[in-house]
């Protein structure tokens, strides 16, 4: 019996448009690639332009503020440190979470988080409502020795933050690339950085001392302990002043 459909061989029946689709743009690369453009760029507008206005963006809160200093240099570790493969900075608008966590994550929490840390892995606890809620010695003793405040923690430890010490001047480096990328760091408060360091770091050293740890204000480990504290800070404050929240 003869192919009723033998002109079209590979063809489904009565399908023109994929006759259509086969002879007008898969047999012709140029046709192909302007199309392929096009839907690409008209699918992309509509994403871009209604973010496009800065009214249409993420709300900024006026209580959400740069990291100081002394925070920038703990987050800079925190990086160097891989600390971002293990834990996550994200909690989730789910019941289980936020009971473990506290309050789901906002978009505002991350206005300048450069880049942001939100992570893709939870070998270790979510760390975005760490702030307040462990005093300064129990961060300084669970980079230490994890096991000492965490049983059965596979965290490994990280001694050298304790002797190592950080710069200044790298800190400040940091503060003055993120400044130049909007963050609202000022003339005064880009010469003041040591200053503001010392002064940060000179109130974490009180802390520690109160329960028997000795450190100084330049220790890698008192950087890092700013930045754990400083977690969530904000965003606690903006969900208190507007009655929202758990």
């Amino acid at each position: 019996m003869a192919n009723m459909n033998s002109e079209h061989d590979g063809e489904p029946q009565g399908t023109a448009y994929g006759r259509f689709h086969r002879r007008v743009l898969e047999r012709r690369a140029a046709i192909m690639a302007i199309a392929t453009t096009l839907a690409i760029s008209v699918g992309g507008l509509v994403e871009i332009i209604p973010m496009s206005p800065a009214s249409m963006g993420p709300e900024q809160p006026a209580m959400v503020s740069p990291y100081s200093p002394l925070e920038v240099a703990g987050r800079d570790m925190y990086l160097r440190e891989g600390c971002y493969t293990c834990h996550s900075q994200m909690v989730r608008p789910m019941r289980a979470e936020i009971l473990r966590y506290g309050e789901w994550s906002r978009a505002f929490e991350y206005t300048y988080d450069r880049p942001f840390q939100l992570g893709s892995r939870r070998l270790g606890p979510d760390l975005h409502r760490v702030g307040g809620k462990y005093p300064d010695a129990w961060h300084y003793e669970h980079m230490r020795d994890p096991r000492s405040t965490s049983p059965g923690s596979i965290m490994p430890a990280y001694p050298w933050m304790i002797d190592h010490k950080i710069d200044p001047a790298d800190i400040r480096a940091s503060v003055v690339a993120l400044s130049k990328v909007g963050h609202a760091y000022d003339d005064t408060s880009l010469e003041g950085v040591t200053a503001s360091l010392e002064a940060q770091g000179a109130g974490i050293v009180a802390n520690l001392a109160t329960a028997g740890v000795s450190a100084e204000w330049d220790d890698e480990i008192v950087a890092m302990i700013a930045y754990m504290q400083r977690l969530g800070v904000d965003g606690r404050a903006v969900f208190e002043a507007e009655g929202t929240g758990r």
